[in-house]
């Protein structure tokens, strides 16, 4: 009733319950954002390492036929690792590495040679010669490590940095035969300096690392013992470096 005593008129409408009958659209997850990043980010670095690979460089074509995936998913990953200078298109428009591989190259470096340090003292003190990490950089064999013994009267001089060809000298050449999956010893006399023997192994199992473990000697090294020695020594780099 109302305040005079009669029955409250009926509107004659009843208000639906808000919530009956009525689904609410579903929310996104996002759980498929993550899943996409990931898979692009995997193409890319999977780009990168076809590209590093390819001495002669890639066509478009051939790293989309390589990754599995269509043009256009390569133009986009070239575009954002070009923006980081990890990949550039020469003027054949074939695709090469950009200077920012370098650069982070020159950030691992003392982490490289730092892993193998241990490894490479062992194998001075063992073999009273100068022992050594050779790395790949520019198409050369650069010494990134180099111990030297602490018993020997005397010994080579071998720089950090030194850079040689690739078919010259133990090192490179183990390099060179780690790229056909050959790990076995490889020793030279007088090609990088007359008078100088080296026994080098490859250092095998590091992913993107081409690299080798060696000495060199003013004496004739046995290649049967030192190079037991040299290849036990690239097995321990691969170890702590893997």
């Amino acid at each position: 009733m109302d305040s005079t005593g009669r029955p409250a008129e009926s509107t004659g409408r009843v208000r639906p319950a808000e919530s009956a009958g009525r689904a609410r659209p579903a929310e996104p997850t996002g759980r498929s954002r993550p899943a996409e990043s990931a898979q692009t980010l995997d193409r890319g670095l999977r780009l990168l390492h076809l590209v590093a690979d390819a001495p002669g460089g890639l066509t478009v074509t051939e790293a989309a036929q390589r990754l599995g995936v269509g043009r256009a998913v390569v133009y986009r990953l070239v575009g954002a690792l070009a923006e980081h200078g990890m990949v550039r298109r020469d003027p054949a428009g074939r695709l090469r590495l950009g200077v920012g591989v370098l650069h982070l190259a020159r950030r691992a470096q003392p982490l490289l040679a730092e892993g193998a340090l241990p490894a490479l003292r062992r194998l001075a003190e063992q073999t009273g010669a100068t022992a050594h990490l050779t790395v790949v950089e520019g198409g050369e064999g650069v010494a990134l490590a180099v111990v030297e013994p602490s018993w020997t009267a005397f010994h080579v001089a071998y720089r950090t940095g030194s850079r040689h060809p690739l078919d010259r000298g133990a090192a490179g050449q183990a390099i060179l035969a780690g790229r056909k999956g050959l790990d076995r010893p490889v020793a030279t006399s007088g090609e990088l300096q007359p008078g100088a023997y080296g026994v080098a192994a490859p250092v095998l199992g590091v992913p993107g690392l081409e690299a080798s473990v060696g000495v060199v000697a003013l004496a004739a090294l046995d290649p049967t013992v030192v190079g037991g020695q040299v290849r036990a020594a690239a097995e321990a780099v691969a170890s702590a470096l893997g």
